[in-house]
């Protein structure tokens, strides 16, 4: 008994031993995805705790946090903060080389190297800059599928651009990027999306370019400066069916228990049901602000509830991905598993509903129970004044609600 002891001993201290030789270069890293031949480039950082390592994602204004950092075999794996995707890669001396990972979609791998010690973004970024990218633009983007509007709004300091793009649901979050041979180069990797944009400027006020989206995704682009662009009104692309007025549902929460419209939670109070996908980055930008909001606000008279639409129809898996959310967000409203992703099967969930057009969306109900408002997409933090404005109007929605119900 005393030698299998030992022998165990020697096992666990061999273990350990080998946990401690796996060491990582803190500091600046510059990570490069490889995606429909183009290379993706984007920055994060690494940091040594006094349990392990931390690291964040680096994009334009936003740093996103990720504190699920470990090895398996000898290869580390990055964790992409709520999203059920992941780095994996093994590490040789100031480099790293291995995949970017998306779990909830079959097959899904692109090439990911990265190097220790750079903080620049695009290679060969010019010195001396002729092009100023600055400015609003109104924007088309065009390809077989599909044609869409958009609004482009850009902000360039010597060689270094950021910005993003307004479309009729969402935005393209915190883009980064540089000017090489005098065309903009802008990309964004936030653990789920992988886009990147190059344009050329063709008159002082016209854009040309091109924007590549994950593995298969290509459009072309074109832009006008426009101080005054505009979009569809967010609060008309999605409705209620003639002779609809409330907005039922049922629903489990991750632990199975079954919430509806009608439970005293929501008895006598305004209503903000939010859709959503934990696989969803805007939904994740929408779900900072309503946590925030919610944590102040909530004593007023005023409940939220999320009905999460998610990538897989298995409840377990399901109910991982909202309970991590909530954890990592701080969300203290409650979160249901309402179905999958795919919009046509969310609008069947939803009858009620003219049709689920994007997630996040949200719908206002008054004390009442009848649906008054229904906000299509979000308009989030990368979007300066298009979110402050946002927010403006969120806030004035809810007063208003607050104030009829009380008269």
């Amino acid at each position: 008994m005393k030698r299998f002891i030992y022998l165990a001993g020697l096992v666990l201290l061999a273990a350990c031993s080998a946990k401690q030789n796996h060491t990582i270069p803190t500091g600046n890293w510059r990570g490069v995805i490889t995606m429909q031949g183009t290379e993706l480039p984007f920055n994060f950082s690494i940091d040594s705790t006094d349990t392990g390592y931390k690291a964040r994602l680096i994009n334009a204004d936003e740093e996103i946090q990720l504190d699920e950092l470990s090895f398996v075999g000898d290869s580390l794996v990055m964790i992409m903060h709520i999203f059920d995707t992941e780095l994996r890669a093994k590490i040789n001396g100031d480099s790293m080389t291995g995949y970017f990972i998306k779990n909830y979609v079959e097959n899904y791998r692109l090439p990911f190297r990265a190097k220790n010690g750079q903080n620049f973004r695009f290679e060969n970024a010019d010195e001396k800059v002729e092009t100023d990218f600055s400015g609003t633009y109104e924007v088309i983007f065009t390809n077989e599928a599909e044609t869409t509007p958009a609004i482009g709004i850009f902000s360039q300091t010597g060689n270094k651009v950021k910005g993003t793009f307004l479309n009729p649901t969402g935005d393209y979050r915190f883009l980064d990027g540089n000017v090489v041979d005098n065309k903009m180069h802008l990309s964004v990797f936030d653990g789920d999306h992988v886009y990147i944009f190059i344009a050329e400027k063709i008159s002082d006020t016209e854009l040309k370019g091109t924007y590549r989206s994950g593995k298969v995704w290509l459009q072309d682009w074109t832009a006008k400066i426009n101080p005054n662009a505009s979009l569809p009104d967010a609060n008309t692309l999605t409705g209620l069916k003639p002779g609809q007025e409330t907005m039922p549902f049922s629903f489990p929460d991750p632990d199975r228990n079954l919430l509806t419209e009608k439970d005293t939670l929501f008895h006598n109070k305004v209503m903000i049901i939010q859709l959503l996908g934990t696989w969803c980055p805007n939904c994740m930008d929408e779900t900072k602000f309503l946590a925030d909001w919610y944590s102040k606000n909530r004593s007023r008279g005023v409940e939220v509830v999320g009905l999460a639409f998610e990538a897989k129809d298995d409840f377990t898996y399901a109910a991982e991905r909202v309970k991590k959310m909530k954890k990592k967000l701080a969300v203290a409203y409650p979160v249901l598993i309402a179905g999958n992703k795919d919009k046509k099967k969310a609008s069947e969930a939803l009858p009620m509903l003219s049709e689920v057009v994007a997630f996040p969306t949200l719908i206002f109900v008054d004390k009442t129970g009848k649906v008054k408002k229904i906000h299509t997409g979000f308009s989030g933090p990368g979007t300066g004044a298009y979110y402050e404005r946002f927010i403006e109007e969120f806030n004035a929605t809810v007063n208003e609600l607050l104030t009829d119900i009380s008269e």
